[in-house]
């Protein structure tokens, strides 16, 4: 027989440090750090840990003894579940304070390069209603809180749409309002929920891989357009006719959305990159504008999911660039053509290369559309497709504008980009962390001249970043 486990501690009256990552704060105990969630700095509060490891711990707050001077008011009902707006506590002002100082602790202490002063960060235009685009999950049983498991009523109506808990992929948060988006996707989603219950559709089961309806993925955009795309599961006994009827009941509730689209996904997980979308009524599309450009952007497309801050991130990035109209630029993991199309007028030529083939049909139609006739666009495998063969070919680039995943640029990428020696880079990133291991790659050919980090998800951990690079033999 094992031995048995000692039971974990509760903390009580313990003094919350500092921000920690994950939108996580933490305190010391011992020798260990210990790592909270939904706390600020300053909180004074019992901690019960619920996970001990030999250098570290993770605790959760049981009662909150006195509240910090830094907090403040969550707007959300769903604040301490939902694990979206994890910073909703924290004032805006300190949010921006943080994610300025993780940008450079992680290029300082991964980078291990000169670094220039940093530019303060560029706070987001909106911090509600910012997104354009929120995907949400169905669910045949939905998460409940320990309070709400003691009521049957909710016990047994288990359907849910909403997002995803972490640590229970089966389960969805069921969310009444969401404060990311325009509130009008509130009432779509909910009203989505209301007809699916009351005429007896099915919500999916990710265990058993049954049910009808799985996703719902909103999307809006500056030009007033809505797009809402239906991920259906049919079963052996069809399914498609009560599909259609909830698509009929929403496109006749809702005329403001101008592209409703469904699919039947059969696959074991919800990605859409490989299916086939039907268009139920409406356009196959939805446009984007900035300045006086236009975008077009499909069920497949990428597009920055906050708009309005999307556009001060790409005036840093031509900003860095330093453009005249003598250059070649590349631009790599171009989307759809975003940025290339963005800084197109101030180049000679951009060349954009993506992975995805639908993004670079998107970003050659972006082109047509504006009428830009100085780009090319390329898919396939980032490292396959920039090769020494592939430069000889098109150039050796003056500029590269690169905007990788939040993995960052693959190794034979960098040494590639190296071997071109273009005169600057411009490095978005996603991922400070990785983008420090790739400056770390570039150092001995390049310096960091300038820091710009762009907050583009506020009540969130997460920041972008823009780092400008200067050829050291140029």
């Amino acid at each position: 027989m094992g031995r048995k486990k000692k039971p974990l501690p509760l903390l009580e009256g313990v003094t919350i440090e500092a921000v920690a990552a994950e939108g996580k704060c933490l305190f010391h105990w011992k020798e260990l750090v210990v790592f909270v969630p939904f706390c600020v700095p300053g909180d004074v509060c019992d901690v019960q840990i619920r996970r001990k490891k030999h250098s570290f711990a993770e605790g959760e707050v049981v009662r909150f003894i006195e509240y910090s001077k830094v907090r403040a008011m969550p707007f959300c009902e769903h604040f301490g579940v939902c694990g979206g707006c994890k910073w909703q506590n924290l004032p805006y002002e300190a949010q921006l304070k943080f994610k300025q100082q993780q940008v450079f602790d992680q290029l300082t202490r991964i980078g291990k390069v000169e670094l220039p002063e940093f530019n303060p960060i560029l706070g987001s235009v909106k911090t509600q209603e910012y997104r354009n685009k929120l995907d949400f999950g169905c669910a045949n049983k939905r998460w409940l809180t320990s309070e709400q498991l003691k009521d049957e009523s909710l016990v047994k109506n288990t359907p849910a749409i909403g997002f995803h808990i972490t640590g229970a992929f089966d389960k969805i948060l069921p969310i009444e309002k969401c404060w990311l988006m325009d509130d009008l996707h509130n009432k779509i989603r909910n009203e989505v929920r209301d007809y699916a219950i009351k005429n007896g559709l099915s919500f999916f089961d990710l265990r058993a891989q049954v049910g009808l309806l799985r996703d719902v993925i909103i999307r809006n955009s500056a030009t007033g357009e809505w797009m809402v795309i239906f991920q259906f599961h049919y079963g052996e006994t069809g399914g498609e006719k009560e599909a259609l009827g909830l698509l009929q009941h929403i496109a006749d509730t809702f005329p403001e959305i101008t592209s409703l689209m469904y699919l039947d996904n059969q696959k074991c997980n919800d990605t859409i990159g490989d299916q086939e979308i039907l268009v139920f009524k409406g356009k196959d599309h939805i446009f984007e504008t900035m300045e006086d450009l236009k975008f077009k952007v499909g069920p497949k497309s990428f597009y920055q999911t906050n708009t309005e801050q999307a556009y001060h991130l790409y005036c840093v990035a031509r900003n860095f660039a330093g453009l005249t109209g003598q250059e070649l630029v590349y631009d790599l993991y171009t989307g759809t053509g975003t940025i290339a199309n963005f800084v197109a007028k101030k180049a000679r030529q951009v060349i954009g290369i993506e992975y995805v083939p639908e993004a670079i049909e998107d970003a050659k139609i972006n082109s047509e559309l504006n009428g830009i006739e100085n780009t090319l666009f390329y898919a396939g495998d980032m490292k396959d497709i920039l090769t020494d063969d592939f430069i000889a070919e098109h150039g050796r680039p003056d500029v590269i504008i690169t905007d990788p995943p939040r993995a960052g640029m693959h190794p034979d990428v960098v040494k590639t980009i190296l071997r071109a020696a273009p005169q600057r880079i411009v490095y978005v990133s996603c991922n400070p962390a990785t983008q420090a291991r790739d400056l770390q790659d570039l150092d001995a050919q390049y310096r960091v001249v300038a820091v710009q980090p762009v907050d583009m998800f506020p009540h969130t951990p997460h920041v972008e970043n823009v780092v400008l690079l200067e050829n050291r033999n140029i």
